[in-house]
């Protein structure tokens, strides 16, 4: 059986802003956002879209381009950091929308920006079980809802949402699909990358000092250093377990969080840069959003052809970290 990515969906919202623009919130320009991140611009979602709402638009635009109704599925995973109430899943709010009739198992899994990784192996391991045919899997962030916009760290976050259908198909002559993935977390950096109070260890009916506490702070070089090495170490052990050398490799579609940590990954490892899918320039870091927004591009594009061999490689908060091996 393969487990195979049958299509892929996006949404993303209407509103962007260009760097120029920013430059009359915050101390920064466009020339200093585009050396340091490789971004132009981002979109923002409207004050009345929340995570759920892009994500159950990302999901039918999936769902149309398998010729599927949400009938045909079995059930649901969505990967966000940003649902639209805490403690309240996102993918509970999309099934409101989606869903008049049958039962399906649905839930958020919250794994930063690797989120979408995760999710797509979790799919994996239970439609392998037997009993599942065909999962959901959406990543959707309104990461501009939880970033302080007087801290220049906002320029590198964008709103958007990406989906695609998992499903079981029969083996055929050729092995296609999520063929292999590594998931791994690094607690030691968990403060790196952080929302910290409005949870269980901070509550909100105990208030809050300042904005800081309530809005996304990192520890830039942290994060960039940790990174870097995520995604050498992920790539490595993907490609010696499946004895793949960077010329079986189409494409490697990495999270997009910042040019500059492709840049230094695909130097340290000697891969050239443009093996690696980047759009980061027109919708910024996305989080858990990023990975499929990217597919859903590169197959509306024309970019992807059947029986292209793709690695996938995330890594964010947490710090989590991870990769996925994908025959399209």
């Amino acid at each position: 059986m393969n487990i195979i990515l049958r299509s892929v969906g996006s949404y993303i919202p209407e509103k962007q802003v260009t760097n120029k623009e920013l430059e009359s919130m915050i101390e920064t320009s466009d020339e200093w956002i585009r050396s340091h991140t490789g971004i132009g611009s981002r979109h923002i979602a409207a004050d009345h879209e929340a995570a759920s709402d892009m994500g159950y638009r990302a999901a039918i635009q999936a769902l149309e381009r398998a010729s599927m109704e949400i009938s045909d599925i079995d059930g649901i995973i969505t990967a966000t950091a940003t649902p639209d109430h805490p403690g309240f899943p996102a993918t509970a709010c999309i099934i409101q929308d989606m869903l008049k009739a049958q039962p399906i198992f649905a839930f958020d899994i919250t794994a930063g920006c690797s989120g979408f990784i995760y999710a797509l192996e979790i799919a994996r391991g239970l439609i392998t079980l037997g009993k599942i045919r065909s999962i959901l899997v959406i990543g959707t962030e309104k990461l501009t809802g939880v970033v302080d916009w007087t801290d220049r760290n906002c320029v590198l976050f964008g709103d958007a949402a990406g989906a695609a259908v998992v499903s079981a198909e029969e083996d055929g002559p050729h092995k296609r699909g999520i063929i292999d993935s590594e998931l791994y977390a690094d607690g030691s950096g968990a403060s790196a990358l952080i929302v910290a109070a409005g949870g269980s260890r901070k509550p909100a009916k105990y208030g809050f000092d300042n904005l800081s506490e309530v809005t996304l702070r990192m520890e830039g070089r942290k994060v960039y250093n940790f990174a870097v090495g995520a995604i050498v170490d992920t790539l490595r052990s993907l490609m010696d377990r499946n004895r793949l050398t960077i010329d079986d490799v189409s494409y490697i579609v990495p999270h997009q969080a910042n040019s500059r940590i492709i840049h230094a990954a695909a130097k340290r490892m000697g891969i050239p840069y443009e093996k690696f899918f980047m759009n980061i320039e027109t919708l910024a870091n996305t989080s858990a959003a990023s990975i499929p927004l990217a597919l859903a591009e590169m197959s509306e594009s024309g970019l992807l052809k059947r029986g292209d061999l793709i690695l996938t490689i995330g890594f964010g908060a947490g710090l989590t970290y991870g990769g996925n091996v994908i025959i399209w």
